[in-house]
């Protein structure tokens, strides 16, 4: 097999950021032949499966280019290569999935080592069909590679026919790995890894080979300690010189924190395929979208810079919470029909109700008005112990205290009952799962629409986006609720994998229960708009 594309030494030498490889080679030398036999099989033998370069043959970027010609070009003194280990630390869409599924059909059916066994791995079933997924497309679109290879889809796996070798992709859900004997081993999105058993019996499994390769992928974990923390802060180390291991390649692309995360120059530093898998526009509508919504922010600067940022960081912004105060007189909200939604407190906490309203003709967005409960015991204790005004509050008529130390439910119920004379509410969402349950049957058996509302990302992330939405643009009217302020101080959101939001009492410096209730009730609103599916159907905790 011939090669078209060159691959001198000078010629990627500079590519990977912030690392010379010739600089720490020791006794390895470059072998330009083996590096340009990994190139040509690319150009030569292997397809896109996705997107609008699908059926093109796969020309690598100068940036992929330096990582498969150092990856394969380098030799120890042996002839076996020098590279055992890579980390691929590159933000989401620049194309590192494809380029390491185009690696595992080499390593699989190429590189001349007898019964090779390839996996690709990942936290669970979905990320770990990403890989296979795309070397099963490469090989279905490849004559040459369809007539030596049998793919198994519903094992995630591919055979080489006059072989005993075969790729398989696997999760950490699927049980033991003991056992394997890998030529190569390539961990999918390292920072989703909830636990390090995975990767520590893969690495382990390695050593019967004689040049196996790790390769590690993925996207800036959250700043905690994780393996995926642990490989990038080693990978820097053997990037800067501080630990001297030739033996393992960091490829690196990420922002500094004190980077202008605005900035499209910094943009294209870090996002090598930038123009190519992934565009500008692209960027910039992220970055408007990270600007209007300050929780996105560290969204957008964790996946698309690769800068590692806190989980559970203050999600509102007062500044902004106070543009949207302003008196709201209760008494013209009589007799309008509102949407409630009702957080209960456990038997010692506070008990949130918010009725939500169409804001006026004249304007966009909702008006909101509260009422608190909690037992007068816990509120004595709170503002001597921890300084809240609970008392303060209460004499000012924006806290109702009911006798005792324990949350008194059936003076809640009756409140609720007197509340709805004078502003009729059509439907009240609630968390029946937790404490509580018995006041939320009560209220439904006095005839109140009583909507279960779900807690978990599925029924609070649309509806808790859209309460930030409304308090970044001032269209959330909430009468300078100082209880309210206070619980908008106290709110940090939780955040999964994908991306989704939600308040986290867990997380959350005081309590958010006012909060909670106002996304549960806009929750109720984009359901009635359209815009969400109906959270009845959302019973995720």
């Amino acid at each position: 097999m011939t090669s078209a594309v060159s691959s001198r030494l000078d010629e990627i030498a500079g590519l990977i950021p912030g690392y010379d490889p010739a600089e720490r080679a020791g006794d390895c030398t470059f072998d330009e032949a083996a590096a340009d036999r990994v190139l040509g099989f690319f150009g030569e033998i292997l397809h896109h499966v996705k997107g609008k370069a699908a059926g093109n043959t796969f020309a690598l970027e100068p940036w992929e280019r330096a990582i498969v010609a150092n990856l394969y070009g380098w030799k120890r003194p042996d002839g076996t290569r020098r590279y055992r280990e890579a980390f691929i630390y590159v933000p989401r869409k620049n194309g590192k999935t494809t380029l390491v599924a185009g690696l595992a059909l080499y390593m699989l059916t190429a590189d001349g080592e007898p019964g090779s066994e390839v996996y690709s791995a990942a936290a669970d079933r979905d990320q770990a069909s990403i890989v296979f997924d795309v070397a099963k497309g490469m090989v279905l679109s490849e004559p040459e590679l369809r007539s030596r290879c049998r793919v198994y889809p519903s094992f995630k796996s591919i055979q080489v026919d006059d072989s005993m070798s075969f790729y398989r992709a696997v999760s950490a859900e699927s049980g033991t790995k003991h056992g394997l004997n890998p030529h190569l081993i390539i961990v999918d999105e390292l920072h989703a890894q909830k636990r390090r058993d995975l990767v520590d019996t893969l690495m382990t499994s390695l050593g019967a080979r004689d040049q196996p390769l790790a390769i590690f992928i993925t996207t800036a974990d959250f700043d905690r300690e994780s393996i995926c923390n642990e490989k990038h802060d080693y990978a820097k180390k053997v990037r800067d010189g501080i630990i001297d291991d030739q033996s393992f390649l960091p490829v690196l692309y990420e922002a500094d924190k004190d980077d202008d995360w605005q900035d499209e120059a910094v943009w294209r530093r870090v996002n090598p395929n930038l123009g190519v898998s992934i565009s500008v526009d692209y960027l910039q509508r992220e970055c408007a979208r990270a600007i209007e919504q300050p929780t996105y922010e560290n969204t957008f600067k964790r996946l698309h810079l690769n800068i590692q940022t806190e989980q559970d960081v203050r999600w509102l912004i007062l500044d902004r919470w106070d543009k949207c105060g302003g008196p709201l007189d209760r008494d013209q909200y009589k007799g309008r029909q509102c949407i409630g939604g009702l957080d209960i407190g456990s038997t010692s906490d506070l008990t949130a109700l918010c009725l939500l309203f169409d804001a006026p003709e004249d304007r966009a967005g909702y008006d909101l008005l509260w009422w608190f409960w909690t037992p007068r015991a816990g509120a004595e204790q709170r503002e001597r112990r921890d300084r809240v005004p609970y008392l303060t509050w209460a004499r000012q008529g924006w806290l109702e205290l009911t006798d005792g130390d324990e949350t008194d439910y059936e003076h809640i119920r009756r409140r609720v009952n007197e509340i709805a004379d004078d502003y009729p509410i059509g439907e009240l969402a609630a968390d029946r799962l937790f404490q509580g349950a018995q006041l939320v049957q009560s209220l439904a058996g006095d005839g109140f629409n009583v909507v279960p509302f779900g807690q978990g990302y599925m029924s609070m992330a649309a509806p808790t986006v859209e309460f930030e939405k409304l308090v970044n643009r001032a269209e959330l009217r909430h009468g300078d609720n100082p209880v309210m302020r206070w619980m908008a101080s106290n709110v940090s959101v939780e955040m999964d994998a994908a991306g989704n939001i939600k308040p986290s009492k867990r997380k959350s410096t005081e309590k958010i229960d006012g909060v909670v209730a106002a996304i549960m009730a806009i929750g109720r609103a984009l359901v009635r708009q359209g815009d969400r599916p109906d959270a009845q159907e959302l019973m995720v905790v």
